[in-house]
């Protein structure tokens, strides 16, 4: 597998870090605000640094948008993140941008939400951002569990597993954030479906958009800072799957049927997005199709498209789809 620098760096960090993360003591110097005492971790090893300090990875906020007719930059076949909010214009958040800050803190309508994007997991989710009568501002913590995203809010400072959407440090622990309907697809298939929607500009933040610090990831065998459990049925742990709940479809599977209804979802599959994770351009990455989650009436339903090796991290007792 060739990665670029980025994550060379991060294995060291890793490396150097690995044995002193089995107390939380060395995360209570760095977060001395975060309520350590409140927590359902039970085995501290499963933290990790990711490399990148608190907000090394910076997240967004109150993000810009242009026109669908106006956007140059993007490619076609570049995946974007589509949340759709009643009453309110489509909006599209790619990638390209993505990928380098993680996640876009946003406000569509009256609803708060965190969209959020992990690439060592290619988990994509977006949140309301709501807890109670709380509105949380999230950002990237630097830590990794199960190789997935540890997020913090701004308020509490409390620790959200992003794969799952739960506080899992702090005040907020056993928090669920709400899962909001949105999927990854093309930008071209956006604009075909939304051509009154709106696609969020370009940050402005001195980072190679675009580029994929993470080249031939998931072709990969082996994922990257994870050491658990690899999933059943000789099902690749790079592979994408699509989850539902606690179902998961494996992508080989939608792609030779194109459409399967089980379960009580309608799980849809086409051509038109290329991986972020595959070339060292995210437009050049190879095309691994774009998924629409929907009920039998036809309305979208939360999901996620992450690595095998993530779902069965986070449910290990979850149920595998393999058809017949």
């Amino acid at each position: 597998m060739r990665l670029l620098p980025t994550l060379a760096v991060v294995a060291l960090s890793m490396a150097l870090a690995a044995p002193v993360t089995a107390d939380p003591s060395l995360w209570k110097g760095e977060w001395p605000d975060t309520d350590f005492e409140k927590t359902t971790i039970t085995n501290w090893a499963e933290i990790m640094s990711g490399g990148p300090p608190k907000d090394g990875i910076p997240a967004l906020s109150d993000p810009q948008f242009i026109e669908v007719a106006q956007e140059t930059r993007i490619k076609g076949n570049e995946p974007v993140i589509t949340v759709v909010v009643d009453g309110e214009r489509p909006r599209a958040y790619p990638i390209r941008y993505l990928t380098w800050h993680e996640i876009v803190n946003d406000t569509i309508g009256d609803i708060p939400v965190a969209v959020t994007f992990c690439p060592l997991c290619n988990s994509a989710l977006s949140f309301d951002r709501r807890v109670g009568d709380q509105v949380l501002t999230f950002g990237v913590s630097g830590k990794l569990r199960n190789s997935d995203m540890v997020m913090y809010d701004r308020e509490t400072l409390s620790w959200w597993q992003q794969a799952i959407g739960t506080g899992i440090v702090g005040e907020m622990t056993g928090a669920e954030l709400t899962l909001l309907p949105s999927w990854m697809e093309g930008f071209a298939q956006f604009a075909e479906r939304h051509p009154d929607g709106v696609v969020m500009a370009e940050p402005a933040w001195n980072r190679p958009y675009g580029q994929n610090p993470y080249r031939n990831y998931d072709s990969s065998k082996q994922p990257f800072l994870y050491s658990g459990e690899m999933p059943p049925h000789d099902v690749p742990p790079l592979m994408r799957v699509v989850r539902v709940g606690d179902r998961a479809w494996p992508m080989n599977r939608l792609a030779e049927e194109r459409e399967i209804s089980e379960a009580g979802v309608v799980i849809s599959w086409r051509e038109g997005q290329a991986s972020a994770l595959d070339a060292g351009t995210i437009a050049a990455g190879r095309d691994v199709g774009s998924v629409r989650v929907r009920d039998t009436d036809g309305a979208d339903l939360p999901h996620d498209v992450l690595f095998a090796f993530a779902f069965h991290a986070f449910w290990p007792d979850g149920e595998w789809m393999m058809g017949n």
